[in-house]
């Protein structure tokens, strides 16, 4: 009860700290993650979770599924067959790359072995728009970037899941929670695709039968149902369950739009309350032993994975593309370590290898920096595209009427009128 007691102030605090972070620096997802930080077993003990405690995993897992089912409805399937190019490159040559950088700098500088190396650079491919959000939520910022950042994220994960199991057979004897055969993975993955294509098509045409169909009022719920039943069909079968969610969040958009639009309230909302909750189970796990057991080379090796690899390795992937400048360097930045790095950490510290406990600090310590640094430059890199009135907060009025820009309800004329030279 005292996690929830704790859950409920930092929601509260975020919630009516939400219009300034909205404009600022300031961060609510940075909010939870230091309060996590705080009331867990390295400041005041409030909470008591270690790495192998079940809600970690659990918390973890149902986040990734839930964020990646609501990012999956704001996938166009038409515009994403027009315009496939440029998230095919991020993730066909992009993420390869990402994971042999982090593999060279982990292994030179952190001293890990080969196998692990790479591990780390699986585990740290996977990017998370949750901590961009003001950059992939906002209709003013070019379509083809929000896209290419949502689909990148939306599907790396999935693909990153077969490789980390791969490499932790591969980096030494393990206690046998994480091995499998590569038949046994390409199936899970193909499992996964298939319950995320089926069950949100066969919804869909129960809906449309006479005897059948939603009230009004429920129609929200419909893809709640839709995800609850995925989510537990891809554990029953072992289907890969982040990509069915991300994959049925995109069917079910395509195939019936009018459910897609009454449940987006409800889906973000559930979505940010999951999102908070994680990262306050996460934060609980950032302990200053736990800061202090990485070494020099590995802070070098997180700074770099950030600054350097992460930008690099998408630069490279977008050369010759058709995007403006601007919109490969925001790309290149917004490569934040999420949910899927979190949980797939947890799998290298379960599986027991050699250099586990190594490679888990090195990555939890990336995840931490990550957040911080990509969660609190979304807003000031949005206003780069004119994204004005973030919050919405009445005190914001002085300063648009003094520099008005595209309001995102603006008609294109007024948004013509309204634009700076």
């Amino acid at each position: 009860m005292v996690l929830v007691f704790v859950f409920g102030i930092a929601l509260l605090v975020a919630v009516l700290l939400s219009g300034l972070a909205a404009r600022t620096v300031l961060s609510t997802s940075l909010l939870f993650l230091l309060g996590g930080a705080l009331v867990g077993e390295g400041f005041l003990g409030l909470i008591h979770i270690t790495s192998d405690s079940e809600i970690v995993g659990v918390t973890a897992d149902l986040v990734l599924f839930a964020v990646l089912f609501t990012d999956g409805m704001y996938v166009s399937l038409p515009a994403l067959r027009r315009n496939w190019k440029n998230p095919a490159r991020a993730l066909g040559l992009g993420m390869p790359l990402a994971m042999a950088g982090m593999a060279l700098i982990t292994h030179y500088l952190v001293g890990l072995d080969w196998s692990t190396s790479f591990l780390v650079g699986a585990v740290l491919a996977p990017t998370d728009p949750v901590f961009a959000s003001a950059i992939v939520g906002r209709k003013e910022v070019p379509a083809k970037l929000r896209q290419l950042l949502n689909v990148e994220s939306g599907i790396n994960d999935g693909l990153a899941l077969p490789v980390v199991l791969i490499l932790i057979a591969a980096a030494g004897p393990t206690s046998g929670k994480a091995q499998a055969s590569v038949g046994e993975i390409a199936l899970e993955l193909a499992m996964g695709l298939a319950l995320g294509v089926v069950l949100p098509l066969a919804v869909a045409w129960l809906v449309r039968r006479h005897l059948l169909g939603a009230e009004p009022k429920l129609h929200q719920l419909l893809p709640l149902a839709t995800g609850v039943v995925l989510y537990a069909a891809c554990h029953l079968t072992h289907a890969n369950p982040y990509l069915a969610a991300f994959s049925a969040g995109a069917v079910l958009a395509s195939v019936s739009p009018e459910a897609k639009t009454a449940f987006e309230p409800l889906g973000e909302a559930l979505a940010e309350v999951s999102k908070f909750a994680a990262l306050l189970v996460f934060g609980a796990l950032l302990t200053p032993a736990l800061f202090g057991d990485l070494s020099m080379g590995g802070y070098a090796a997180v700074v770099l994975a950030i600054a350097l690899i992460r930008p690099a390795s998408l630069l490279v992937s977008l050369l010759g593309a058709r995007i403006d400048r601007r919109e490969k360097l925001v790309a290149a930045w917004f490569g934040p370590k999420g949910f899927a790095s979190v949980v797939y950490g947890l799998l290298v510290l379960q599986a027991g290898i050699p250099q586990g406990q190594e490679a888990y600090t090195l990555i939890a310590v990336c995840i931490a920096f990550s957040i911080i640094a990509h969660s609190s430059t979304d807003v000031p890199i949005a206003r780069l595209f004119h994204v004005d009135a973030l919050a919405g907060m009445p005190n914001d009025a002085d300063h648009r009427n003094q520099t008005r820009l595209p309001h995102p309800y603006d008609t294109p004329d007024q948004e013509k009128h309204h634009a700076s030279p």
